[in-house]
């Protein structure tokens, strides 16, 4: 799992359907879910976390995408297997973990420091902890 620390900026509601949006690292995400805990509010510090097979590598990004979380970011490590890569990927002060197919890796022609784009979709994100701070 890839954890990182964010603050919710905003929360849309409409019946059973919440859209959350929080600032990390002056980027926006957003997440989708149908339930909420009652104590999260905005300005509140969560810990979100998403699995590594749920992050997308984008590279040399062009043009609109529907995944409503693209945070630039730089490729920190690359552990090749034998069917897939680990790819560990820096945004500021924390490092996300993207589980991609080998061949990904190489079509792409993936190297240490490259910059890159990383999608999540916001059905994909969630909350594992809420801060009291």
């Amino acid at each position: 799992m890839s954890y990182f620390t964010a603050r919710v900026s905003e929360i849309q509601s409409n019946s059973s359907l919440h859209l959350v949006k929080f600032s990390f690292n002056e980027q926006t995400l957003c997440m989708m879910s149908l339930e909420l805990p009652t104590s999260l509010k905005v300005g509140t510090k969560v810990k979100l976390v998403v699995k590594p097979t749920h992050v997308a590598i984008a590279k040399n990004l062009l043009g609109d995408m529907s995944y409503a979380n693209q945070l630039n970011a730089t490729i920190d490590t690359i552990n090749n297997g034998e069917l897939l890569s680990s790819i560990k990927l820096k945004l500021s002060d924390t490092t996300l973990e993207s589980i991609i197919t080998l061949e990904a890796s190489h079509k792409m022609n993936l190297e240490i420091e490259d910059k890159v784009t990383l999608l999540i979709n916001a059905s994909e994100l969630s909350i594992s902890e809420i801060y009291n701070d």
